[in-house]
């Protein structure tokens, strides 16, 4: 079914809803086979979260033993959890309503691409989400001389966030939240007050 039209592309950024999502997966591309084993994600209104989500994904294929050392996840802690098409749709009814919602990530195609190729493998129409990446936002207003790169931890660090990620989705989820309404602090000296402001300030090409 179509979405509604998006009609709040200028109401302010602390009356939109934002679901700051992180996975965690068995590898780099859902194009070489790779599955999502973890989804997290919170939702905030207001600079304040009002829900939190998570779930383990069985991914139906072992997991390579270096994503387990990375993680901490194991096949064992993925035995009798739900399959993807339980997992997404789960999610999905988190980030309702879809018409209202901006989606958030760290490195958002990563994140994002892993979703819409669920999406797509289990027959489920994807949202058509506005999308925010906290890299390319980071990229947009800090310096070179204030950050050296743009990774999750190298921010958590350089903003003093109260959560530290450590590859597992709700804790990077929760600290990508801590960045992002950094992030938006900054973007007060650019102008960008309303979410079509911040669409707009994404639009532009950043040089890094």
């Amino acid at each position: 079914m179509p979405q509604p039209q998006r009609s709040n592309s200028d109401v302010p950024l602390f009356a939109t809803t934002f679901v700051v999502v992180d996975l965690e997966t068995t590898g780099a591309s859902p194009a070489h086979g790779a599955g999502i084993t973890e989804i997290g994600a919170v939702k905030i209104f207001g600079g304040e979260v009002v829900a939190e989500f998570q779930t383990f994904v069985n991914p139906l294929t072992p997991i390579p033993p270096f994503i387990t050392e990375l993680t901490g996840i194991t096949d064992e802690m993925l035995r009798f959890a739900p399959i993807i098409d339980e997992a997404l749709v789960d999610f999905l009814e988190f980030c309702q309503p879809h018409n209202e919602v901006i989606l958030v990530a760290h490195n958002a195609p990563f994140d994002v691409g892993f979703l819409k190729a669920a999406s797509a493998e289990i027959e489920t129409e994807w949202p058509q989400f506005p999308i925010v990446d906290t890299v390319k936002l980071a990229r947009s207003v800090l310096s070179r001389d204030e950050v050296s790169n743009c990774k999750l931890g190298t921010l958590a660090e350089f903003f003093g966030t109260t959560v530290t990620p450590n590859h597992r989705a709700l804790d990077d989820a929760q600290t990508t939240v801590e960045i992002l309404h950094a992030l938006f602090e900054r973007l007060g000296g650019y102008g960008v007050e309303s979410l079509n402001d911040l669409l707009e300030h994404l639009a532009k090409k950043v040089k890094r």
